[in-house]
């Protein structure tokens, strides 16, 4: 990761309003080299599994370093970008918790609720968010390394029980 982050924004409807302010203190940021925006626009009814997947989808492939992504409580986007391989998502409303999902978990995607959360709290945390880095020679790194591995483990196993079950 550059000393500029790159980050990837989203939103559902539910999210839309908070959403454009953060990316807008993203934009004004000196720790943000791009902002990428995967929708809502203003009209948008895209469900949020599909902004979520693909904002995800762009950190997995290192297209960007973290995502940032509303929605109504928090919890609906964080659980589809979790989905994607290698991605570990948190809801966050609080500064300790934004504090300890990078530093402790190295969480690459943050989302918030707009319906649970004021916006000045969002965008301040938001702000913190940018200023913490993993250490991945901190005790985390192998907590971290062990959520990684049980991962591989288990796409390993579940390709090896299709293969078996092919070979029937």
């Amino acid at each position: 990761m550059t000393d500029k982050l790159r980050i990837v924004v989203g939103s559902d409807d539910a999210g839309h309003q908070y959403k454009e302010a953060l990316k807008q203190d993203l934009q004004s940021s000196s720790l943000v080299a791009e902002v990428t925006d995967v929708g809502v626009d203003a009209d948008g009814h895209t469900a949020y599994p599909r902004i979520a997947i693909a904002a995800a989808e762009m950190v997995a492939r290192g297209e960007a370093d973290r995502a940032l992504l509303v929605c109504g409580t928090g919890l609906g986007v964080a659980i589809a970008a979790n989905k994607v391989k290698g991605i570990r998502a948190v809801t966050a409303h609080d500064s300790f918790s934004v504090e300890r999902a990078i530093l402790s978990n190295n969480a690459q995607i943050l989302t918030f609720g707009q319906r649970v959360i004021g916006l000045e709290l969002a965008r301040r945390l938001a702000a913190e968010w940018l200023t913490y880095r993993f250490d991945e020679t901190s005790p985390s790194a192998a907590k971290v390394q062990l959520m990684c591995d049980y991962e591989s483990a288990a796409e390993s196993a579940a390709a090896n029980a299709a293969e078996s079950g092919a070979a029937a």
